[in-house]
């Protein structure tokens, strides 16, 4: 923040003019935690429908979506693998078309490269149909099956036998996207506090603040380094640690947060010419991810993978990352061990091609017969925020959450946001937007 300041207004006098703004103005009347894609831009919308009151946005890390919204794959999904009617299948349809509008009014760049989700085996083929039929009762644009011919004609080097080509999926920089929408939110009168990790949530004691305060900002939320801002309401999209926020403000702990971790391998330079699109397999609804894929990337270029297997840290992007808070968070659940026993074999191919870089050459070989161990590096990871029941079961759509009582009812928990969140940012703020006003009264 202090740093976007500084490009703006000029060097030392903006940092120090944002550091004064930050020790003064402690009252807002909606504090949003989570600087994440999905926290800005319900910032965003917030104070863009409500420019008469105060907002604030505060995030634990220096810089603005560093974690899950800094750590994607950058594709613009267009809808195709959510159940008809489900709110994944409404916002990624509707949220990529404003991220498409979005990026065109403000010069973000983007490519609409496509993708072709391809069939390499017979029995994919009616599960490809199928997905043809819900990517239709989405109102995806543009979807058609097309043969192998086809294929080769979109991408030379992939092999399939029936592929569903979906021209309408894009890659961008969300990181980029992020960082606009921050913009916004500061030139609409919003407040950014980063380095504000949010440790303690409670109503205020009326003797703690100024009396007329107290009344009007009631709540009070503290950093780990002592910091306070009082408020009205609190709105958070906290991803990796939405579970743990909602345990300290008195709501419920469930659903739990599981991360795993996803690793990519890069393409090297002189090998990317043989990847054009997006390339995804048929899922297999058996197993809880959708298995390795290619990806371009808005710099040139191409991600594989990615893996999914536990991580023992919830920010751990390396092998070797460990917490032992996380860790055992984690493993004495009782819903991540269901989960493991219903996908044991999954889970174990997982690991295994994790450990082996040839395993995982192996899954691309099948979509890509020409890509060697010789053409690819070890790349960059990230760590999804899984919500996930007692029951073993993948929480798979968005979920909203608060509490009763002073503070409960003061609260709005956005607990679980799954992929596509950076795809249907914009719905979904206009969504928490409206779920703010409902339950708030704003």
């Amino acid at each position: 923040m202090a740093a976007l300041l500084g490009r703006r207004c000029g060097g030392a006098a903006a940092v120090a003019l944002w550091r004064a703004q930050r020790r003064q103005r402690s009252t807002f009347d909606v504090a949003v935690v989570g600087a994440g894609i999905v926290g800005l831009a319900a910032a965003r919308q917030l104070v863009l429908r409500h420019p008469a009151l105060g907002f604030a946005v505060l995030e634990k890390e220096r810089q603005l979506a560093h974690h899950q919204s800094g750590h994607n794959s950058g594709v613009i999904h267009s809808g195709i693998y959510y159940t008809p009617g489900s709110l994944k299948a409404k916002l990624c349809v509707q949220g990529a078309a404003l991220c498409y509008e979005y990026c065109d009014r403000k010069g973000i760049p983007y490519k609409q490269c496509g993708k072709l989700i391809v069939a390499v085996e017979q029995d994919e083929i009616p599960r490809l149909k199928a997905l043809y039929e819900r990517g239709l009762q989405n109102n995806v644009r543009g979807l058609k099956l097309i043969g192998a011919k086809e294929i080769q004609a979109k991408e030379p080097f992939c092999r399939g036998l029936m592929a569903l080509d979906s021209p309408y999926t894009g890659i961008v920089d969300y990181r980029q996207v992020a960082q606009s929408y921050a913009e916004d939110f500061q030139e609409a009168g919003g407040t950014i506090l980063t380095d504000f990790e949010v440790t303690d949530m409670e109503m205020a004691k009326e003797s703690s603040s100024g009396s007329e305060d107290g009344l009007q900002y009631p709540v009070v939320v503290r950093s780990s380094k002592g910091e306070e801002i009082y408020c009205r309401h609190i709105v958070t999209c906290a991803g990796l640690y939405s579970d743990r926020l909602s345990e300290i403000s008195g709501c419920s702990p469930e659903p739990r947060i599981v991360p795993f971790r996803g690793d990519y391998l890069v393409l090297k330079p002189e090998k990317c010419y043989m990847v054009k699109g997006n390339i995804y397999p048929v899922p297999n609804p058996r197993f809880p991810f959708l298995g390795f894929h290619f990806t371009p990337r808005m710099d040139g270029s191409v991600w594989l993978g990615p893996n999914a297997v536990l991580a023992f840290k919830r920010e751990g992007y390396k092998l070797f990352d460990f917490s032992a808070t996380d860790f055992l968070d984690a493993v004495l659940y009782s819903g991540l061990w269901k989960l493991v026993l219903k996908n044991l074999s999954y889970g174990l191919s997982e690991m295994y091609r994790a450990c082996f870089l040839s395993a995982q050459v192996k899954e691309l070989q099948k979509f890509i017969p020409e890509v060697t161990v010789n053409d690819v590096l070890r790349g960059p990871s990230g760590v999804r925020a899984q919500a996930l029941d007692s029951d073993g079961n993948l929480v798979d759509d968005f979920v909203f959450d608060g509490g009763t009582g002073d503070l409960g009812s003061r609260i709005l928990h956005v607990r679980n946001a799954p992929s596509p969140a950076a795809t249907s940012s914009l719905a979904i703020a206009e969504m928490i937007a409206d779920e703010v006003k409902r339950r708030f009264e704003l």
